[in-house]
């Protein structure tokens, strides 16, 4: 007994120097003892490691045990279990649980007592990874782009272990269903952010939350074009920031052509300076009503997932929300936790990551895709869904795949040289179709074929 004691005092000087809470920590466990419910509860929010005290860990993990196989939980069956196992006298004996039955806890309670020793573990963690960082700062042979992705996955984990993932009853889902309609019929709006086009957005009620969405096109067909144009006209009408990523054209270029789609001259005119004074009088206009949205231009070449959600969160901080994500284009980015030479392996998880990221942040993605040449080998050059380049979970992980055609690509002389066509190929939420737009070719600007 006098050595439990003695382990016990070693134990609390150390446990000084890191966050935890005894008390909460034996609240739980006594609720355990006395609640299934408790236990269904604590399960789904509480890991092992989150538990500070090492006899709390085994006491927690006895429980686990028990509850899963169904065995019946109380003090009884509880001291049987950890005596068989040879842990009775490594938790502090049946002393130790006989307080957890003298504490009896108001489960009402329960959830901010796991909130509490929750926040403890987190604090914990993030210490660990200030240590590892000066660890890793010493090692001067690790490459530093090597340090700050290990430090960018961890500190992923630990922010998404902030989140939590509540259940809820089908009484719940159906009842908040029931008040956002309500909403809707009160205040009737597109439930997604509108394109601007409006054939686009009767069919696909906007772009929703959380979405991943493929433009898909032949080079030169107009993809850049085309979501810029949904870029300016979201800015518009929202004023909520936009993060376009453009690892194609460098930034100074994707201004001047959209300066040239707003002024609506040729492109080459504006960067030779060839304006008279009207032009100048559009151009300054236009500047000034452009300056004062909220897009933002990334021509960074080679990015990753993890440089992708670090920009994120940066104009999330800055900008308190973001309303839309704009990838130029998907076959360009690269995924630096996963290296294969199979380039449709490595394309299939980022699509998978940008899903996820889609999710996280509760915003749509709109990611830019190449087609395959087998278009090129068809009759009919109209794009479907096998066509997009090295597709491997493109389509799967996709919620909206919109693939850009225009007949005067590939017939000089057709009788439709400012007609586009929009198909929407794949509409996890809706239906499918062909939508027409205006296509203006000297501008490169997308228009309402009505």
């Amino acid at each position: 007994m006098q050595k439990f004691e003695k382990k016990q005092e070693t134990r609390i000087s150390v446990h000084t120097y890191l966050p935890h809470n005894f008390l909460a920590e034996k609240v739980i466990l006594s609720s355990l003892l006395i609640s299934t419910e408790a236990i269904e509860i604590t399960l789904r929010k509480l890991t092992i490691e989150t538990f500070y005290f090492k006899n709390h860990q085994e006491i927690y993990k006895a429980i686990i045990y028990l509850y899963q196989n169904k065995n019946s939980i109380d003090i009884l069956s509880l001291i049987t279990f950890l005596k068989d196992q040879g842990l009775l006298e490594r938790i502090g004996g049946i002393k130790v649980l006989s307080e957890l039955i003298n504490q009896i806890p108001n489960l009402v309670y329960l959830e901010e007592y796991i909130n509490i020793i929750h926040d403890k573990f987190l604090r914990r963690l993030l210490i660990q990874l200030g240590y590892k960082t000066i660890n890793s700062s010493y090692i001067t042979n690790i490459p530093l782009d090597n340090i700050f992705d290990e430090l960018e996955k961890h500190f992923f984990n630990l922010t998404d272990n902030r989140r939590d993932f509540e259940i809820l009853s089908s009484a719940e889902l159906l009842s908040n269903v029931f008040l956002d309609l309500k909403q809707k019929s009160l205040n009737p709006t597109l439930p997604g952010i509108a394109s601007g086009f409006y054939d686009l957005d009767s069919l696909t009620q906007g772009f929703q939350k959380s979405d991943l969405i493929i433009v898909a096109g032949r080079p030169s067909m107009g993809k850049t074009a085309f979501c810029l144009n949904i870029a300016i006209n979201i800015l518009k009408i929202y004023k909520c920031p936009i993060l376009f990523f453009s690892l194609e054209m460098s930034k100074e270029q994707l201004t001047y052509r959209l300066l040239a789609n707003e002024i609506e001259i040729t492109n080459a005119r504006l960067k030779t300076g060839q304006l008279d004074a009207n032009d100048w009088s559009n151009l300054n206009n236009v500047i000034k009503t452009l300056s004062s949205l909220p897009l933002f231009i990334d021509d960074t070449p080679n990015l990753s997932i993890s440089d992708i959600r670090s920009k994120i969160k940066k104009i999330i901080f800055e900008q308190n929300n973001i309303g839309l994500i704009i990838i130029d284009y998907l076959q360009l980015m690269e995924n630096s936790n996963f290296q294969s030479d199979n380039r449709v392996q490595e394309l299939s998880q980022i699509t998978r990551a940008l899903k996820n990221l889609s999710r996280e942040f509760k915003v749509p993605i709109i990611t830019l895709s190449q087609l395959s040449r087998n278009v090129e080998n068809r009759v009919n050059k109209r794009p479907i869904l096998s066509d997009l380049r090295e597709s491997g979970s493109i389509e799967q992980d996709a919620d909206l795949v919109l693939m850009l055609y225009r007949d005067s690509y590939y017939n000089t002389n057709s009788i439709e040289m400012d007609l586009a066509e929009l198909i929407i190929a794949k509409h996890r939420n809706g239906p499918i179709g062909n939508i027409k737009l205006i296509f203006e070719a000297k501008f490169t600007k997308f228009k309402n074929y009505n």
